[in-house]
């Protein structure tokens, strides 16, 4: 089973669920905790191979759909039945994917950095990832790609934030995890006909260049998507600008519960 934590206002209190993206780990919450546990039971969990969360084998085939049932296998051995969920980056790819093979469980979603479509030069930078991640240290791929999403002076706190989670994460893991990004594209495009039903807000940074139009494009697209733009802000939000993202999040859940 995934680490997690769990903090818990009582019984009656609605869950909301934190799922961090590729490389990171519930740690990168830490500007969230404190706010979201007054009002809600609050999880927090670490996704395969990253934090605390055992390497378990990879097994041929394996895809989000699989890291979301081990995120249920965790709310099923606490007793939650339906949760809101928190996601960031990667992460909100978990986070839809448990919106699309379990509705009933899932009464909103909060995709902060989300990454639903990917364009020509994120296609690119991401085959050649594939192309040399067993030749050179992923630590050095990983920072790349870090100051290629979060280039500016003020990401710098998100960046060195999941730079410093990704060093504890062995390069087997990583290999693993990059290669799910292989032929996303109609799994992402999937996954915003199938959960669009389920109450959903994006938030997203103005310096989010690589993954902000996809964005604006569903939402207009479909009523039960909303979007935020926070600006003076990069792809990491909730770190970048944590006052505005807890209180978006926090309207948008309350309004939902």
């Amino acid at each position: 089973m995934l680490y997690y934590k769990t903090y818990i206002k009582d019984k009656e209190a609605p869950w909301i669920t934190f799922i961090h993206g590729a490389g990171g780990s519930s740690t990168i919450w830490f500007k969230q905790i404190r706010y979201f546990r007054k009002d809600f039971n609050i999880l927090l969990v670490d996704l395969r191979g990253h934090g605390k969360s055992k390497e378990d084998k990879w097994k041929k085939g394996d895809t989000f759909g699989h890291l979301a049932a081990e995120v249920i296998e965790v709310c099923d051995h606490l007793g939650i039945e339906r949760t809101h969920v928190i996601g960031m980056s990667l992460g909100t790819i978990v986070s839809q994917s448990l919106a699309d093979r379990y509705p009933e469980r899932v009464q909103s979603l909060v995709l902060g950095g989300a990454i639903i479509a990917l364009d020509i030069r994120t296609k690119l930078l991401l085959w050649l990832g594939r192309t040399i991640k067993r030749i050179i240290p992923f630590m050095l791929l990983y920072k790349l790609f870090a100051y290629i999403i979060m280039p500016r002076k003020n990401h710098e706190e998100s960046r060195l934030a999941f730079v410093n989670e990704a060093k504890k994460m062995s390069q087997k893991q990583f290999v693993k995890w990059f290669s799910l990004t292989k032929l996303i594209n109609p799994y992402l495009s999937h996954l915003q006909v199938s959960t669009k039903k389920i109450p959903t807000v994006f938030i997203m940074g103005s310096e989010d260049y690589l993954f902000i139009p996809p964005v604006r494009k569903v939402a207009e697209e479909n009523s039960n998507f909303k979007v935020e733009i926070i600006e003076n802000c990069g792809h990491v939000c909730n770190i970048d600008q944590p006052d505005i993202f807890n209180d978006i999040s926090k309207r948008f859940i309350m309004s939902h519960v």
